[in-house]
C-alpha cells in the first residue's frame, strides 16, 4: 500500500469504504462484527500477508520473510475459540519486520503485552492457552486466508478502525478511495445543515421519495439518493 493511500486513509474510515464498495458495486467484505482491536482506537492498513495456522508459530516467522514494511499479518485459525495463536513474541517479530498490524480470525493472548508493544491486532477476543495440536500443513498456506466468510490473499488491501476491519482490492483501491472521499464530504455537509436547524428528510427530498414511490412501487431509497445526490447508505 502506497504511502498517498496511507495518508489519504487516515480522513476516512472502513464505513466510508465500505459505502464506496456498494457504489462501485464491488462485494463488501467486512470482518465478522465479533473481531476487535486489543487496543481500542487502533488503525491498521495496508497489503495483505495471508497465513493459515496449523498450530505452529513457524507459519507466521516464514511469512514476516516475504512480507513488506507496512504489510498486515492476516491469520486464518478458523475462527476458534478454544485456543490462542499470536502472542506477544508474534506481535513484536511483527513490529521489528515493520508491519503495520495484525489481524486475526481466531484469538490471541498475552493481551497486556500486545497493548505495551502497541502494534494493531485485531482479533476474536483472548483466551490463556495456546495451540494444544500441531496439523500437517495444506497447500496455499501463505496464498491466502479466511476471514469469516471472505477469502484473502495478497492482491488485498487490509484496513482496520473503531468500526471494525475490511478488505479491498489493491486494484481498485484508487477508485475506492475517491469514492469514499466524495461520500466522507457529502456527510460532513449532511451533518452540518442537520445542526444548523435543516432536517435530512428535508435535504434529501424525503417527500418526493414517498410519491415517487407510490407512481413507482420498485423505486428504491438508494437509487433516490444517487438522484439527488445524498450520501446516508452510500
Amino acid at each position: 500500500m502506497d504511502q498517498e493511500l496511507r495518508k489519504r486513509f487516515a480522513t476516512l474510515t472502513t464505513a466510508h469504504l465500505a459505502d464506496a464498495c456498494i457504489r462501485a458495486r464491488l462485494p463488501v467484505r467486512c470482518a465478522p462484527a465479533a473481531m476487535h482491536a486489543v487496543i481500542p482506537g487502533s488503525r491498521l492498513a495496508g497489503r495483505a500477508v495471508p497465513a493459515r495456522h496449523v498450530g505452529s508459530v513457524d507459519i507466521f516467522l516464514e511469512a514476516f520473510e516475504g512480507a513488506r514494511p507496512g504489510d498486515v499479518l492476516v491469520v486464518d485459525n478458523r475462527g476458534r475459540t478454544d485456543e490462542a495463536c499470536v502472542g506477544d513474541l508474534v506481535a513484536l517479530e511483527a513490529l521489528d519486520a515493520g508491519l503495520d498490524g495484525i489481524v486475526i480470525w481466531g484469538l490471541h493472548r498475552d493481551t497486556a503485552d500486545i497493548r505495551e508493544i502497541g502494534l494493531p491486532v485485531f482479533s476474536l477476543g483472548a483466551v490463556p492457552t495456546g495451540p494444544l495440536r500441531l496439523e500437517a500443513r495444506p497447500e496455499g498456506t501463505l496464498e491466502s486466508a479466511t476471514v469469516g466468510e471472505w477469502t484473502v490473499d495478497r492482491a488485498d488491501l487490509v484496513l482496520g478502525d473503531e468500526d471494525g476491519v475490511l478488505f479491498i482490492p489493491a486494484a481498485h483501491a484508487a477508485e475506492l478511495f475517491t469514492l469514499a472521499e466524495t461520500i466522507r464530504d457529502t456527510e460532513r455537509r449532511q451533518a452540518e445543515r442537520i445542526r444548523a436547524g435543516e432536517s435530512l428528510r428535508s435535504q434529501v427530498r424525503f417527500e418526493d421519495y414517498l410519491t415517487s414511490r407510490e407512481q413507482t412501487p420498485s423505486l428504491t431509497f438508494r437509487d433516490h439518493l444517487r438522484a439527488v445526490g445524498g450520501a446516508i447508505e452510500e
